[in-house]
């Protein structure tokens, strides 16, 4: 049996947190939904864990801290997963699409599934003006530079236990996706992108809700394309 592991960075999201957990496919047999609380001032964790998620707190704030804690902790199991699996824990994801984003992991055996909110269906508003464009340069940037192609840099994401080990990531704040795109790019890995839904988010985007959030992540992603070359 496939052992699936889910990693959701949550900061501030107890009014979406509990439909992301219980959202997630039953029939996939996840071993543990691992909530990563990021210095929440509200009652996420209260929440989480209520909707049956474990809990696990990065008191230092950064997307990619929450991502490296929740690696951190499955690395102290006894058993290593087969997939982990990544989504953001605003509900701006369906969670129910995680079959069709592990499956290409599974049946296939790639490395690595993007959900491809470009190649899926986008209720209107759910993207700011800045991501979509932000999306098209980075990925613009990464066929030119990298010969690799990718229509997103999406949160949804699977990727094999193996292969995200091997990437060896280190980026702590809002560089993380782009940084696990371009190191697979890279290495040559067996990447896939699959059409994956996208709604608005419940609360203010910690990131494109504001000017400062934008400017510094656009930065990081175009210093993170460039400094892997």
């Amino acid at each position: 049996m496939t052992i699936i592991d889910v990693i959701i960075p949550a900061y501030n999201e107890q009014d979406a947190i509990a439909k992301v957990v219980e959202e997630i496919p039953k029939f996939l047999g996840v071993r543990e939904v691992i909530v990563v609380n990021n210095a929440s001032t509200d009652n996420t964790v209260k929440v989480a864990e209520q909707a049956g998620a474990r809990v696990v707190d990065q008191p230092k704030r950064g997307y990619g801290n929450a991502c490296l804690k929740g690696m951190a902790h499955i690395q102290q199991k006894a058993t290593a997963p087969d997939i982990v699996v990544f989504l953001d824990g605003d509900h701006s994801d369906y969670p129910e699409e995680m079959g069709k984003v592990v499956a290409p992991v599974i049946n296939d055996g790639v490395d690595m599934v993007i959900g491809s909110r470009e190649l899926g269906e986008r209720q209107k508003g759910a993207m700011m003006p800045q991501q979509i464009f932000g999306n098209w340069l980075a990925t613009t940037l990464i066929r030119l530079l990298y010969n690799y192609r990718f229509t997103d840099l999406g949160p949804f994401r699977a990727v094999s236990w193996k292969a995200l080990l091997a990437l060896n990531m280190k980026d702590t704040t809002y560089g993380w996706t782009c940084e696990m795109q371009v190191k697979a790019a890279k290495q040559q890995l067996t990447v896939v992108e699959v059409p994956v839904n996208y709604r608005q988010r419940i609360g203010k985007s910690k990131v494109t809700g504001t000017i400062k959030g934008t400017v510094l992540a656009g930065y990081k992603i175009l210093w993170m394309i460039f400094k892997n070359l």
